[in-house]
């Protein structure tokens, strides 16, 4: 199924929205409770499932649902879809700070692996499936990569990511990261998990156990500020009374 032809804007700076132009019957598929607003003749629909194969029965929408829930998505996406007769707006926010990243998949070779709850978005017709990382030591150690989203498509993905975003290029390079700064990366990139650097590194460097390892030839996005991090700082200062509550 090849996926709808939809235009967008990008609004805002550090607290960035989506809003995307439909043609009549044109739909675009999100995460559940993205949504920011809608407008007139726009129709949603919760459904088990990204529509990108109009002909699978329920087990296979009931086996998409459960992948998605094991990388700890909703079960449900929501289609939206223009009903009326003019081109119509839906705009979807981002749901911590940080920027969102469009990517058209048609000219990136129709895939992109991205790690979990980073998908906000997508033309209809987009396929969201998830890819778990062979490597023993990334399912153990890894966090964030163990199980990673698979987004296919020749159309429009919109991926979010917190704080500032990077767009790196690696020629042949390994690039080590932190695991939970990955937002997305070209398929032929090859993944891993290593440790940090020696034991002394490890236990009092501040950077975590392990770091992830890019290897290879193609594009990698790279976020600043995981929400993760955001997390940790938050319940790291909250008052004695309230974080032992």
């Amino acid at each position: 199924m090849r996926s709808h032809e939809v235009d967008y804007r990008i609004w805002g700076d550090d607290l960035q929205f989506v809003e995307v132009e439909l043609d009549p019957q044109e739909s675009v598929i999100a995460e559940a409770g993205v949504m920011m607003y809608i407008e007139e003749d726009i129709g949603f629909e919760a459904k088990m499932g990204d529509g990108s194969e109009p002909g699978k029965g329920a087990w296979g929408r009931l086996k998409s649902a459960g992948k998605r829930a094991l990388a700890g998505e909703s079960l449900f996406l929501t289609h939206f879809t223009n009903n009326g007769g003019g081109r119509r707006k839906v705009a979807f926010a981002a749901p911590y700070p940080g920027k969102i990243i469009p990517l058209n998949l048609g000219s990136i070779g129709g895939r992109i692996i991205a790690q979990k709850e980073s998908f906000l978005c997508a033309a209809m017709g987009t396929k969201l499936d998830i890819a778990f990382n062979r490597k023993l030591g990334a399912g153990f150690f890894g966090g964030e990569g163990f199980i990673l989203q698979d987004i296919q498509g020749d159309g429009l993905a919109f991926l979010h990511a917190g704080g500032t975003v990077t767009e790196k290029h690696l020629a042949g390079e390994t690039l080590r990261i932190d695991t939970g700064c990955i937002v997305a990366f070209e398929p032929q990139i090859e993944y891993s998990i290593e440790r940090a650097g020696n034991m002394k590194s490890m236990m009092f460097g501040g950077e975590g156990l392990f770091l992830a390892t890019l290897k290879g030839a193609g594009r990698v996005w790279l976020q600043s500020l995981p929400f993760n991090r955001i997390v940790d700082q938050v319940i790291r200062n909250l008052p004695p009374s309230i974080s032992e509550s």
